[in-house]
């Protein structure tokens, strides 16, 4: 019997090349997160990115093409690519200020309102507590730099999180808050989503119009233990985008 012939097999898996779309996507990413391309900013026309980068017109317009869907530019046909205003997906179960990181963006906060409240019936309902209970209300508005985004109110029960309404939320998402600091395993969340208008006081904090419709988000936050907080946000509608997967 004939020996089979010996290979020369290198053992070493071949590394994976990033497609050239995806290179060209992630170099005007960079570019916008650097603040070198800014909101409503020209982006390089499809030729030039194809002239740029030695690559077919189609490879630089399948870059393009991604980037909207994922939010980052606008097209307009017979107009130009232009670097899109800053939105959020929540599309998983994040914090404000780690979605924004997510996208590059530079989240902020301002504190409206740190105190103990009671008489919120409907929210110690929600949180599994003795009606009249003592809520610790966190008021902020939500921001990207100097943007604002939303007004975000949550309650929390005072008697679990003794200290929390000293913490710094300006700088501090409220989850990291819970995990680092009270030690809370956050599991999921229930939310609420519908449409309603800004009255003059969310106006002027969201900068738009009286009447301007408006996202209403109400969250119940759970833990392993049960109920964790209740939140209610009022979102500016263009800065926010929710995409559902449906199974028939």
């Amino acid at each position: 019997m004939n020996a089979l012939p010996k290979t020369n097999r290198s053992t070493r898996k071949p590394s994976r090349k990033i497609p050239a779309y995806r290179e060209i996507a992630d170099r005007l990413t960079q570019r916008i997160q650097a603040g070198a391309l800014r909101q409503g900013d020209a982006v390089p026309s499809e030729r030039d990115l194809a002239v740029e980068s030695g690559v077919s017109l189609m490879t630089a317009r399948h870059a393009l093409q991604k980037m909207a869907a994922e939010g980052l530019l606008t097209r307009r046909p017979n107009v130009g690519t232009f670097v899109a205003p800053a939105r959020i997906h929540f599309n998983r179960l994040t914090s404000f200020t780690e979605e924004m990181h997510t996208r590059g963006y530079t989240p902020t906060s301002r504190m409206l309102r740190s105190a103990v409240v009671k008489g919120m019936d409907e929210v110690s309902s929600r949180l599994s507590l003795p009606l009249g209970s003592e809520l610790a209300c966190l008021q902020r508005l939500r921001l990207n730099g100097t943007e604002p985004f939303s007004v975000e109110t949550c309650y929390l029960p005072a008697r679990h999180f003794d200290g929390i309404l000293q913490e710094h939320l300006e700088l501090k998402s409220l989850f990291s808050i819970l995990t680092e600091v009270y030690g809370i395993a956050i599991s999921y969340a229930d939310e609420e989503i519908d449409a309603t208008s800004a009255d003059p006081r969310t106006s002027r904090l969201l900068g738009v119009p009286p009447g301007s419709p408006i996202l209403h988000i109400r969250q119940l936050l759970h833990g392993n233990a049960g109920p964790i907080a209740y939140s209610t946000a009022l979102y500016r509608s263009d800065r926010h985008s929710l995409v559902v997967r449906r199974f028939r």
